[in-house]
């Protein structure tokens, strides 16, 4: 999932290799923690949020059903 969310967001940006993704697990929510440089902030969120939550359904339909999936962007 880390590895799909990872590349998912490198197509976006145009630092690629400012990508990076934590995993963070506490009882049944996974947690994925996105960090991007900032002048890419807005090309992971993109207009009204759409493209974030674009990211976060895709994620959470590859997730196994018993756990809850999220995925935060840090700034």
């Amino acid at each position: 999932m880390k590895a799909l969310i990872e590349t998912i967001v490198r197509s976006l940006v145009d630092r690629p290799e400012c990508v990076v993704v934590r995993e963070v697990t506490e009882g049944k929510t996974l947690t994925y923690i996105l960090s991007v440089h900032h002048e890419d902030m807005g090309k992971v969120i993109g207009k009204n949020g759409r493209i974030i939550h674009a990211i976060r359904a895709v994620a959470q339909a590859a997730a196994k059903q018993s756990k809850r999936v999220e995925v935060r962007v840090e700034e």
